[in-house]
């Protein structure tokens, strides 16, 4: 059985490992479709560093995020709070994360399991295939997510 969903969140944070392909993927994704109706976030549990394949892949789409610096929850916390009705969570261990945070926040979470495209092996054009899957993955299930919420914004 599915958990109750915030009908049309105003913020939503996306979550994974390293905030380094997926969540600033997602984030990207859905800023896009909504400038001005939604507030867009990505945190990791971890720090990591900007994946240059998952900006070849935005790039391809026409968007930017070259400029995304990863951040923790922590580092979210700290610089803005965590003031989200929706924590979007794509690996286990972000999943765990939010869980434990959202013991204090009233946010709802939903678990999208993710595959991590940076294990894969092979020449370029085969590691951007799988960034690609990855970004067609985020951007299908955002879409669903979030079609009604376009509907009552539009």
């Amino acid at each position: 059985m599915e958990a109750p969903r915030a009908r049309n969140p105003q913020a939503v944070l996306f979550a994974c490992g390293l905030n380094s392909v997926r969540s600033p993927m997602a984030e990207s994704l859905l800023q896009q479709m909504f400038p001005q109706g939604l507030y867009v976030r990505s945190a990791g549990v971890k720090k990591g560093e900007l994946d240059p394949f998952a900006v070849s892949v935005m790039a391809e789409l026409g968007q930017d995020i070259s400029s995304h610096k990863p951040q923790t929850f922590e580092e979210l916390e700290d610089w803005e709070g965590l003031n989200f009705d929706l924590i979007i969570t794509l690996s286990p261990e972000a999943h765990h994360r939010a869980l434990d945070l959202t013991r204090t926040l009233a946010a709802d979470v939903e678990y999208w399991p993710t595959q991590d495209p940076t294990g894969t092996s092979g020449n370029r054009e085969q590691k951007l295939a799988a960034y690609r899957e990855v970004c067609d993955g985020l951007l299908l299930r955002i879409r669903r997510r979030f079609a009604k919420a376009g509907a009552a914004n539009l």
